[in-house]
């Protein structure tokens, strides 16, 4: 039974930069929870941020450029905490080879973990299209990421089994 890692603040952990959570409700959630196949973390708090912490953006590039090493991720005051989202964001990484969890559901809008869209780095609240560099790190390693939207994808891709002919790869339930 596959494992799927989750963003500890949609398990109710209060994680995020405002020391709040971001609890979801979900039956499928729940029985996998049940299951014990759900792995919870945080990456900003797995890279060394306190709870709370002052909000960031990134600020420059995008979740590519920045795990090119060539964006950067900002609190308002211009502080750069790119080093402490990298580093959560090989954590992540990291529990997902050692654990051979294929699909991550994060949390939707976050620096780290927006699977769709982040804030554009102004502080003004605008959302853009991109990802999180969690988000990214992850997908460019094969995981499939959702959002706490997209469960129910999640759950389709989990039950998906993929097999390799060496040239293309199948979905076979």
């Amino acid at each position: 039974m596959h494992k799927i890692l989750i963003s500890a603040c949609l398990l109710g952990e209060r994680v995020r930069y405002d020391g709040k959570h971001s609890l979801i409700h979900s039956d499928v959630l729940q029985a996998w929870e049940q299951q014990g196949r759900l792995i919870m973390l945080c990456p900003e708090v797995a890279g060394g941020l306190p709870i709370p912490r002052p909000p960031a953006e990134i600020a420059a590039g995008d979740a590519k450029a920045i795990i090119n090493g060539e964006g950067a991720i900002r609190r308002k005051d211009g502080s750069d905490v790119t080093e402490a989202f990298m580093a959560g964001a090989e954590m992540a990484l990291a529990l997902c080879m050692q654990h051979d969890i294929r699909v991550a559901i994060l949390k939707e809008g976050s620096p780290s973990c927006g699977v769709n869209r982040v804030n554009d780095g102004s502080f003004s609240g605008t959302k853009i299209r991109g990802l999180g560099v969690t988000a990214c790190l992850l997908a460019q390693h094969g995981i499939a990421v959702f959002s706490e939207f997209q469960i129910k994808e999640a759950k389709a891709a989990l039950n998906a089994r993929t097999v390799s002919d060496g040239n293309t790869l199948v979905m076979q339930k």
